[in-house]
């Protein structure tokens, strides 16, 4: 099946990537770190990122009180956001240190997709609980936006396993899961930056967030969509 444009780039860009890493990644295997090291490594990562949002919430709960410029815990958002990124680079680097380290499991592959999984659920749910607690119609908002974000990753991992479980490959869309990744990282960083330069009452940072959560929500459905379409063709090429 050939390529889109999209997906040329973005393999161009992850050979970049991998480029540079690659020192990184056989240091890592000189030392005798192993994939599945990496790999839960990188969840903790992203749990204490959650972690920072939950935390954030927490505080602008009990600062509700406060004169508005002070209400907004924007600080543990953008810690949150710059966690998420570097952890990021752990998605990349424990299949590296798995090819090239010649260390390829079955179980290691499940592992991985297993902790990718959580490490999206938690991270959402973390967004999740920091928006709830806006008592107005921007935690509202927010909150059941990023929950529909979470539903469209969970499924857009979730039909390329039953499909791959029935033979087919598919890696089609364009909201996989380093897109994923880099968007709530940057609009947490962006909101978190935001928040501490601007005034509240000038522009209420969260809106950023809000809308990187959206652009998740939007796209990872229609990936999970895009691809039960694939899948549907592909099988009926079979009959």
């Amino acid at each position: 099946m050939e390529k889109s444009a999209f997906q040329r780039m973005r393999d161009s860009l992850q050979k970049g990537i991998y480029a540079i890493i690659n020192p990184f990644v056989k240091f890592l295997i000189k030392i005798g770190v192993t994939p599945n090291m990496v790999t839960t490594i990188g969840f903790l990562g992203n749990l204490a990122a959650a972690a920072m949002f939950v935390y954030a919430g927490i505080i602008h709960r009990h600062e509700r009180s406060l004169p508005e410029a002070d209400q907004f815990q924007y600080g543990w958002i953008a810690w949150g956001g710059a966690i998420l990124i570097i952890f990021s680079v752990f998605d990349m680097l424990d299949g590296q240190v798995a090819r090239i380290g010649n260390m390829k499991s079955t179980f290691g592959a499940m592992y991985d997709s297993v902790l990718d999984r959580y490490s999206e659920l938690v991270t959402l749910g973390g967004i999740t609980f920091y928006m709830l607690e806006f008592q107005n119609g921007i935690g509202e908002i927010g909150s059941l936006i990023t929950f529909i974000a979470l539903i469209g990753s969970i499924m857009v991992s979730y039909v390329r396993a039953r499909a791959e479980g029935l033979g087919i490959e598919c890696k089609v869309g364009f909201m996989q899961r380093p897109e994923r990744v880099v968007i709530t990282s940057v609009a947490a960083l962006s909101t978190g930056i935001v928040g501490k330069l601007v005034p509240a009452e000038t522009f209420n940072a969260v809106y950023i967030l809000i809308g990187g959560m959206a652009i998740i929500a939007v796209f990872a459905n229609i990936t999970a969509f895009a691809r039960i379409a694939h899948c549907r063709r592909e099988l009926a090429k079979k009959k």
